[in-house]
């Protein structure tokens, strides 16, 4: 939290979102620690991003080529 620079109830909020969705989930260590792991859905979910990552810069690559529209 601190090395990420995030506040405490911005990374609450997030980690619950993720929860909710199943795409981490939480597991104790210890006593007073609990430590977040991703799920098989977490995985899954990462590796379609990475497949778009992959596919938008082509995207935007096509629309940064095409010519500027002429003003009438």
């Amino acid at each position: 939290m601190y090395k990420a620079n995030v506040n405490c109830k911005v990374l609450k909020e997030q980690l619950d979102f993720l929860t909710k969705q199943n795409l981490i989930e939480e597991r104790p260590v210890g006593k007073n620690r609990t430590v977040f792991a991703i799920t098989q859905r977490g995985i899954t979910v990462l590796k379609y991003f990475r497949e778009l990552e992959q596919a938008l810069p082509i995207v935007e690559e096509a629309r940064n080529n095409m010519p500027t529209p002429i003003p009438f």
